[in-house]
């Protein structure tokens, strides 16, 4: 929840810079698209700190901004016809919590910016042309986990010469861009991954 918690202040900063400033003197409602794929009140707490924070940059909810908010309810099949929707509505942003609304609000929009959370790996992932030069309209944090999966490797070996064995916590195919990569950077490492499979609780 942390990490999401900066990304709302990030997400706050980027609405504040997009928007221009004469705009905003003028009286003008911006819409702003929310977009995730868990539910209303598993994310009760990232909507009260975006709200926050963005009022903290002189955007309030009703007067000056607007938002749409979409939850696809573990649905994941849902996350198109809810990006559409947005699309339809013509907001003027869009903001996704993953990468599977991520992946959706792209595939929905070439022109309406995309500000999303944490990617992995966002040019595997398809959501941006190169990390030098992105292109397109989404942009976002990532951690670069799929560059540093093998560092990540090399430290516990070199930390615990011993180490033969490592758990990986995976929710279902989610990570699959991150196994990717370090399954085949555990071989010379002479490592093996015990991979656990997870379920994503959208309370954390």
């Amino acid at each position: 929840m942390r990490k999401q918690i900066t990304f709302i202040t990030l997400f706050a900063v980027v609405v504040a810079l997009c928007v221009p400033t004469h705009a905003h003197q003028a009286g003008k409602i911006f819409r702003i698209g929310f977009l995730d794929g868990s539910t209303a009140s598993g994310m009760a707490v990232l909507v009260d700190a975006f709200r926050q924070e963005v009022s903290k940059l002189g955007w309030i909810e009703g007067k000056n901004i607007t938002i749409e908010y979409r939850f696809a309810e573990q649905k994941r099949e849902r996350l198109p016809e809810l990006a559409a929707d947005l699309v339809r509505l013509k907001v003027d942003l869009i903001v996704t919590t993953g990468e599977p609304p991520a992946l959706a609000a792209k595939e929905a929009t070439t022109t309406i910016p995309i500000v999303m959370a944490n990617a992995a790996d966002p040019v595997g992932s398809g959501f941006i042309a190169s990390l030098a030069r992105p292109g397109g309209n989404v942009t976002g944090l990532s951690n670069l986990g799929t560059e540093l999966n093998s560092k990540r490797l090399e430290v516990l070996k070199d930390a615990i010469p011993k180490l033969a064995r490592v758990g990986l916590l995976r929710a279902g195919d989610i990570a699959s861009p991150q196994l990717k990569e370090i399954r085949p950077a555990a071989l010379p490492l002479k490592l093996k991954l015990e991979e656990i499979e997870t379920q994503v609780d959208a309370k954390v």
